[in-house]
């Protein structure tokens, strides 16, 4: 398991070369959903799947206009206070409050599509609940 690991690292590795050097043509907004570059990452954090390390991003925040704050989605059954259900295109997601990151629009590949307003306004009002200071 180690040797594979090494492997999709140093995989990574040569790809995230190539994306910091790569043209950005891509338009985000507040609520959009794209398939990213996440990578291959180490211990809990979150990682891509697939030759390019991919996975659908949810732009939660645009910091910047190269800039933002992303949660990325699982399709598998997961629940607990980090996890927020949402539909997309019909089928079921959850978003991974836990996995917040700040990702550059170099990442980006395509676009999936956006929330609707009731679950972006969802997954805000549990995103600050799950953030905010325990009482």
């Amino acid at each position: 398991m180690a040797k594979d690991y090494i492997i999709y690292l140093v995989e990574w590795c040569c790809l995230k070369i190539t994306l910091a050097f790569k043209p950005s043509p891509a338009v985000f907004k507040q609520g959009d959903i794209w398939w990213c570059n996440i990578g291959m990452n180490i211990g809990e954090e979150i990682y891509g799947k697939g030759v390019k390390y991919t996975r659908p991003v949810l732009v939660f925040k645009k910091l910047t206009g190269n800039l933002f704050l992303g949660l990325p989605l699982t399709s598998q059954e997961k629940y607990g206070s980090w996890y927020v259900e949402v539909s997309i295109h019909g089928k079921t997601s959850r978003i991974m409050l836990n996995q917040a990151r700040t990702l550059d629009r170099k990442r980006i590949i395509s676009r999936i599509g956006t929330l609707d307003d009731n679950d972006f306004k969802n997954v805000q009002a549990r995103f600050l609940e799950f953030f905010s200071p325990e009482k």
